[in-house]
């Protein structure tokens, strides 16, 4: 089988566990939208977005992709709701009888995978690790399950992708499969509203954050979850500002723990130079308005807040975190261990009272990920990849 089935255009199916904002979502939404429609039939199959999370699905109908729902489907573990989403994906697969199934994430790897078993004949299968879950998250016996079930996963599938370097060399620490079965694919953007941006900050968002003259804003732009360790970034900037250093914080985003989060900043004294904006959808005018882009993670598959940033010509302060290496590269940020706020503290301290270094920096970050993480980039690959796969049948 080449580039095209011989009854049309090859079939991709495409399945993810939920449409929330980051970047799954909008990775998915681009390859199943933006692929040749004249070789690749493609049809994204997606859960439901849990409360208390923004929904991404507007994506899909940006970029043209056609979305089926699967209303069971979920990241969560519910044995007998993940029973209901296994017979919903079997039932969309046999119906649509893709050549090829790529699933994305962890809950639509396993249930997505096991309905392409079900197909007649059986698709190639394809799936792709936006990060994991596999180490750092549960208790020592549920991540033991967790990576029997990827390992018997792994030898059904054909090609397991990462999103990064850091990712595909876990999985394989953990045994996962073999290095021989994994290829890193880095995400790809539409970062054309960031490249044309001005280096210099401004805009409305910086009245909006309180930015006075003279001040630094920092922007932090994620859901707000335990694992991306807002409260170190709060004790940092507070660190920071005992130091001297004209820090003022955005966060971008929401989440369970916004509350003790805010009281956080309350009771560290700087609740007045941090502002929650809560989900934004403006984030070019965002990203204008920011001097530094900062992220706290303990984990990370590849942080599209930190691209987007890049793309804008900031730089960037970052824990080492998975797959933040591979964007905040030498020259175009700074570094820190996780959960270490004293050292994002002293690299706050750094840019803000550096303005020459910030550009530099910046322009650094904006070349690199122009080049790395475009979307047509990722297109041009994932084809490729699917007519090596097909064909090799």
């Amino acid at each position: 089988m080449g580039a095209a089935a011989a009854d049309g255009p090859v079939r991709v199916l495409r399945v993810i566990a939920r449409m929330n904002l980051g970047g799954p979502a909008y990775h998915v939404s681009l390859l199943s939208g933006r692929m040749d429609p004249a070789r690749f039939e493609t049809l994204l199959v997606s859960g439901r977005v849990p409360p208390g999370e923004a929904s991404s699905a507007d994506l899909a109908d940006r970029y043209g992709a056609r979305l089926a729902s699967a209303r069971h489907l979920s990241p969560a573990l519910k044995p007998l709701d993940d029973l209901r989403a296994l017979r919903e994906v079997t039932r969309i697969a046999r119906a649509f009888r893709p050549h090829l199934v790529h699933t994305h994430t962890a809950k639509a790897g396993m249930i997505g995978r096991l309905a392409a078993e079900a197909c007649r004949p059986r698709p190639v299968v394809v799936h792709t690790y936006h990060g994991h879950v596999l180490e750092g998250y549960f208790s020592a016996p549920v991540e033991r399950f967790y990576r029997f079930l990827e390992r018997a996963l792994a030898v059904r599938t054909d090609r397991l992708l990462g999103v990064s370097t850091a990712t595909v060399d876990d999985l394989v620490r953990l045994g996962i499969a073999d290095r021989s079965k994994f290829e890193v694919v880095p995400l790809g953007l539409e970062l054309d509203r960031f490249l044309g941006l001005p280096a210099e900050p401004g805009g409305a968002f910086r009245d909006e954050a309180g930015v006075g003259a003279g001040e630094v804003l920092a922007t932090f732009v994620s859901r707000l979850a335990p694992i991306k360790r807002v409260d170190v970034l709060l004790r940092a900037v507070s660190r920071a500002r005992e130091l001297g250093a004209p820090v003022r914080l955005a966060v971008v985003g929401d989440g369970e723990p916004r509350a003790e989060l805010e009281a956080l900043a309350e009771s560290l004294c700087i609740a007045g130079a941090v502002h929650f904006a809560g989900y934004r959808r403006d984030l070019p005018a965002i990203v204008g308005a920011t001097d530094i882009a900062v992220l706290s993670s303990d984990n990370e598959g590849t942080p599209v807040s930190l691209i987007e940033a890049a793309a804008g010509a900031r730089p960037m302060v970052s824990t080492r975190a998975g797959g933040v290496p591979d964007v905040v590269v030498r020259d175009a940020g700074l570094l820190v261990a996780r959960g270490d706020h004293e050292a994002f503290a002293h690299a706050l301290v750094a840019l803000a009272g550096d303005a020459a270094r910030r550009r530099e920096m910046g322009a650094r970050a904006r070349a690199h990920v122009a080049e790395r993480y475009d979307w047509r980039r990722l297109v041009a690959r994932m084809s490729e990849l699917y007519d090596e796969l097909l064909s090799a049948r």
